[in-house]
């Protein structure tokens, strides 16, 4: 890094702005050209500046590019420290600066918020024909065959089932678990999913309304976390992995299955998709960063969708990296 460019991209009042609003979390390109108020490809100039500087980072996914910081007050090289301690003191002692990030993130809230009402009303539409619409991922018994030899006989112990959906994944290992807890944000599923599980003893079964993002649980209360075709619906998948790996015992497990990374644009608009799957080293990122030791990952090719399946062990006596800030932390690329 270089003194010279680093301080010509800090140099301009926007790429001020974007700095502060990466130092919280990772944003798409469009995002950032909503909260700014300016034309995208404007603000593509900018973060190629950024970028150039070593100040920022660009991952591509599908047609949108997303954008994370690559500079932290405690992190390297020693400039993109210090340039970052220098915003953040920026924000706290400048009050007009100040005012401006605090805008910025206010407008980002809203847009993010339209979104996820937007997501959930499509849940509430197709909770009926959930299990149907899954199947665009591929025949659900191979993956399912698959996720129980992934988890190789070992007892659930306390299951926390994300996303349940229809509560399929938590029927399926109910018998392994001595306690089940079903969590969804839509109340819709959730009465489809109290339908199916009926069978279950009512001492063995919680079906919970929540969010993701803020799991309303407290810290290792399960032996077992599973996401089933649901991380892809996080705007910030990094932060929903910090609140899976607080409220998972040291050496509890976790399983996520999920879609390869692909480039079917259609599903973000059709069916609410925040991510375009996942590769093998952003997955590895997520969950190191989120205080698990990744397992070899499973692949189940499909027409024209690949699934996988990634595993982990919550570390003992560690927080997640990204757990003091949850809410802010952007997931890695």
């Amino acid at each position: 890094m270089r003194i010279d460019p680093l301080l010509r991209a800090l140099s301009e009042p926007t790429r001020l702005r974007i700095m502060r609003l990466l130092a919280h979390m990772e944003l798409a390109v469009g995002e950032l050209a909503q909260v700014l108020g300016q034309s995208q490809p404007r603000v593509s100039r900018h973060i190629r500046i950024l970028c150039d500087a070593g100040l920022a980072e660009r991952r591509k996914e599908g047609s949108w590019v997303f954008l994370r910081s690559a500079v932290s007050e405690n992190g390297a090289p020693p400039l993109g420290a210090a340039a970052a301690r220098l915003l953040a003191i920026a924000e706290r002692d400048d009050a007009a600066f100040s005012a401006r990030c605090a805008e910025d993130r206010r407008h980002l809230a809203a847009i993010r918020a339209a979104r996820e009402a937007s997501a959930e009303a499509y849940f509430a539409r197709h909770a009926q024909e959930w299990d149907t619409l899954r199947q665009l991922h591929g025949a659900d018994e191979p993956v399912e065959a698959a996720l129980l030899g992934k988890l190789d006989g070992e007892k659930a112990g306390k299951l926390l089932d994300i996303g349940t959906g229809t509560g399929r994944m938590a029927e399926l290992l109910a018998d392994r678990a001595s306690h089940v807890t079903a969590l969804d944000k839509s109340p819709e599923m959730l009465r489809i999913a109290r339908a199916r599980l009926q069978s279950l003893p009512s001492d063995k079964l919680d079906l919970v309304q929540g969010d993701f993002t803020a799991l309303p649980f407290a810290e290792a209360a399960f032996d077992t976390v599973l996401f089933h075709q649901v991380l892809h619906f996080a705007q910030e998948p990094g932060t929903v992995l910090a609140e899976a790996a607080r409220v998972t015992r040291p050496g509890g497990r976790i399983a996520v299955v999920d879609l390869a990374a692909h480039e079917r644009e259609e599903l973000r608009e059709r069916h609410a998709h925040a991510r375009l799957g996942f590769s093998d080293e952003q997955m590895l990122g997520l969950l190191t960063d989120a205080g698990f030791a990744p397992e070899s990952p499973a692949a189940l090719p499909g027409d024209p969708l690949t699934v996988k399946i990634w595993t982990g062990r919550r570390n003992s006596g560690t927080a997640p990296a990204n757990q003091d800030n949850a809410k802010g932390k952007a997931a890695r690329p």
